[in-house]
């Protein structure tokens, strides 16, 4: 029976569309809030493949990711609104966003070949700090990105006539603009994970291994680590913008807060407890930890008041506790990550031995 179910086989494949194309449907008998969350979750799950490949293939510490996410926005909300009076297509701007936020990863890159560890963190925090700082005051003299009132009114995705806002009708059935958006982003997330899977298994990714594993061993046996390391954080990085600039569409505003160090913590936190360098745990984990407060944020209040009939401890509050409790447990008793590679499995069943020695 589970060879049926194997998702390689073509019985697996047609279960997981049919489960993927109904799924907004079911969201959308609790609310189209619950689509937009879903909309959210595949959003991070782009963010945590491209910080994927810099803390899981290649084994650098960045904790200023969500900059890039910044920067691809950015691109999106100055090029698709009335903000300057420019409208260009989907084709047109994603590309573009992909581009800066590759070249913001280069420039974060190179000034860190040489940083391992704590220092490397360190040198990203305040590189993620000082985009959000500057979108925040580049107000004056030239009002480029409004400062901390933001951009309003930006374009959403459109392809000629047919725009991801709104509900339109397709085939009988009312489409609304978070589900438009969620086979959008389900399209694109199949796209991400197919060119993670073919970097994993190339040379390049080969590499990017090698030097997460032992930098002098890969340095001695040919490979040009400063090149693979550049490369490592502008592939992440370009991720990164294409999230952005397809966030900036579906919120229609974007404002410096959308891009503060607790979101690169988050990305960073879904990478870890998912399985670090395991494309198929780092989008489990980047799934649960969008989806899992949502839950908690809607499920604390009512079982409160069934348990005690009154409200004793603030939703919003007992909601962090409950998720942070249970970031701690897994982390205590999953320690590779709730789907971990077999190799990352095997090193940490290795570790444990020796411990126990």
């Amino acid at each position: 029976m589970s060879k049926w179910l194997n998702p390689r086989s073509g019985l697996g494949i047609a279960l997981i569309a049919a489960a993927l194309i109904a799924l907004p449907f079911v969201a959308a008998m609790g609310g189209q809030a619950w689509v937009r969350i879903l909309d959210f979750a595949i959003l991070y799950v782009f963010l945590a493949l491209g910080l994927n490949i810099v803390v899981g293939f290649a084994g650098l510490l960045d904790l200023g990711y969500i900059a890039f996410y910044a920067v691809g926005a950015y691109t999106w909300a100055l090029l698709a609104s009335p903000h300057f009076g420019l409208h260009l297509p989907i084709w047109a701007i994603l590309p573009i966003g992909a581009g800066l936020a590759c070249f913001a990863g280069v420039v974060l890159g190179s000034p860190t070949l040489k940083l391992r560890g704590d220092y490397l963190a360190i040198v990203t925090l305040g590189f993620g700090e000082i985009v959000r700082i500057f979108m925040n005051n580049l107000n004056a003299p030239v009002n480029i990105t409004n400062g901390p009132q933001g951009i309003t009114l930006i374009d959403p995705v459109a392809f000629g006539n047919f725009k991801f806002s709104g509900t339109t009708q397709i085939f009988g059935f009312a489409l609304s603009g978070p589900q438009k958006y969620y086979y959008l982003l389900v399209a694109l997330a199949i796209l991400v994970i197919i060119i993670n899977l073919r970097l994993q298994h190339s040379r390049i990714g080969r590499a990017w291994q090698a030097i997460r594993e032992d930098e002098i061993a890969a340095k001695a046996v040919g490979i040009n680590t400063r090149n693979v390391k550049l490369l490592a954080f502008a592939m992440g990085a370009s991720f990164g913008g294409v999230a952005g600039g397809i966030f900036a569409a579906m919120q229609g505003f974007v404002s410096p807060e959308s891009f503060s160090l607790i979101e690169s913590i988050m990305i960073l936190a879904m990478v870890v407890l998912g399985g670090m360098g395991h494309i198929p745990g780092v989008i489990l984990g980047a799934v649960l930890l969008s989806i899992l407060p949502e839950v908690l944020r809607y499920g604390v209040g009512p079982a409160q008041m069934a348990l005690f009939g009154k409200m004793l401890v603030d939703p919003e509050s007992l909601r962090m506790l409950v998720f942070g409790l249970a970031l701690v447990l897994v982390m205590r008793f999953k320690p590779a990550g709730l789907w971990p590679s077999p190799e990352r499995k095997r090193e940490m069943s290795e570790i444990r031995q020796e411990i126990g020695k």
